[in-house]
């Protein structure tokens, strides 16, 4: 056991070596974890760790979606739960920069990834709401309710409230399956016909209702139901 901080550290310094010169996808999934649960213990080999944390979440993404208190009866000390969270915090942090001052609707595809990091893990239903200004500019990306999408004219009037105390002029709805499957329901449907209805009096335009789930997003325009 005497070696073991040697040959740990030995190792991490090829892991690091790797990251240095093939990027983030020079490493596998649970290396990554590895690698940050070491910044907490820089001297305990975590690769074993590592690798139970990915078989038991079913991958980097459900576990980096946990909240604290469930990673801490993982047995992981608080400095190993941050490293986590800052993790997850910070790729977050970048796909945001991606999408600031630029229009929204041109800078699709980073939409699409933020959104995808952002909420396709969550093990619950959670609709964002992101408000846009005649220009197409983000005004407020907001978590309105968290839970299915049902008792559609209560949500339509936060909504539509929301964007007018905004002063948005359109808005783009999110919301995650936590099934992974993103195709979108009748309830879906449903909620999507009555904010287009309810902002037309209000000039307010629906560009689109975006469904995420770990199997991918779906557009409800580009699937020709707006």
């Amino acid at each position: 056991m005497a070696d073991q901080p040697s040959n740990a550290s030995g190792h991490r310094a090829r892991l690091r070596q790797r990251l240095f010169e093939g990027g983030g996808k020079a490493l596998l999934d649970h290396e990554l974890v590895e690698y940050l649960l070491a910044l907490a213990i820089p001297r305990r080999d975590t690769k074993d760790q590592a690798k139970a944390l990915i078989a038991r979440y079913g991958g980097i993404g459900p576990l980096l979606e946990a909240d604290p208190e469930t990673l801490r009866k993982e047995d992981l000390t608080d400095g190993m739960v941050g490293a986590l969270m800052i993790a997850k915090a910070t790729a977050q942090r970048l796909l945001e920069t991606r999408m600031e001052e630029r229009p929204v609707l041109s800078s699709w595809d980073a939409l699409g990834d933020y959104l995808q990091a952002a909420m396709a893990h969550s093990p619950v239903e959670e609709v964002r709401v992101l408000f846009l200004n005649a220009k197409n500019m983000l005004l407020a990306n907001e978590a309105m309710w968290r839970g299915s999408v049902d008792e559609a004219s209560v949500h339509v009037r936060e909504v539509i409230s929301r964007a007018i105390q905004l002063g948005a002029t359109a808005i783009i709805i999110v919301h995650n399956h936590p099934s992974g499957d993103p195709s979108p329901s009748q309830q879906d449907i449903r909620l999507t016909k009555d904010l287009i209805e309810a902002g037309r009096h209000m000039k307010i335009t629906v560009h689109d209702h975006v469904i995420v789930g770990s199997q991918g997003r779906s557009s409800m325009k580009a699937l020709g139901l707006i």
